[in-house]
């Protein structure tokens, strides 16, 4: 929800997908259009028909810290990669919320280790997808409040970093052609997002 008004403010029209329809108000209410598509189960089909039109794709859904591991399989990998191949034949850009670990994921059956498997698979289905992709990588999320400064690098690193900063850094990239085939690790640090992006782009 904190990427909408970062994206109504660079002038674009947002197309919220949701899956529980109670949800619909507040995505409207944050200036989004809300459209009910549940991206775990609904088919590749269905999905295109929701994002019709749209000249651009961030995928930032996740099952959730609370569920098991077959549900990163089917909402942070497979939902990803259906919303990849929907919006392949009009959106050039595609942007993915993936985790610091997926570089070199773990081969265990424990939740955290299928959580990094599935995000390492849905980042190299993006890769390889023709695409004009950015990954960004952040390290563990907090909602606290953002502060705007950051530490952005094309290597992996690990940190803490507000939510709202991450929404401000995918806003950014989305209409950013620097980032175009880029993974970008993103947690807080001392930079102001401008200066962090141009340092990792310079």
């Amino acid at each position: 929800m904190a990427l909408v008004p970062r994206l109504l403010a660079r002038g674009d029209t947002v197309i919220g997908l949701i899956r529980n329809p109670d949800h619909a108000a507040e995505v409207g209410a944050a200036g989004a259009q809300p459209v009910v598509c549940d991206l775990e189960h609904a088919p590749v089909e269905e999905i295109a028909a929701a994002v019709s039109g749209a000249d651009g794709a961030v995928f930032a859904a996740g099952a959730g810290p609370g569920s098991g591991a077959a549900r990163k399989l089917t909402v942070d990998r497979d939902g990803a990669i259906k919303l990849l191949e929907a919006t392949a034949p009009g959106a050039a850009r595609f942007v993915i919320v993936s985790s610091v670990g997926a570089e070199n994921p773990p081969d265990g059956d424990d939740v955290f280790s299928v959580y990094l498997r599935a995000k390492a698979e849905a980042d190299a289905a993006v890769r390889v997808s023709g695409r004009e992709w950015t990954i960004i990588r952040p390290g563990r999320l907090n909602d606290d409040p953002a502060t705007g400064r950051l530490r952005i690098d094309s290597s992996p690193f690990r940190g803490d970093v507000p939510r709202g900063d991450v929404a401000e850094v995918l806003a950014a990239v989305l209409h950013d052609p620097r980032a175009t085939h880029r993974i970008l690790y993103v947690n807080g640090g001392g930079e102001p997002l401008e200066e962090a992006l141009a340092h990792v782009f310079e």
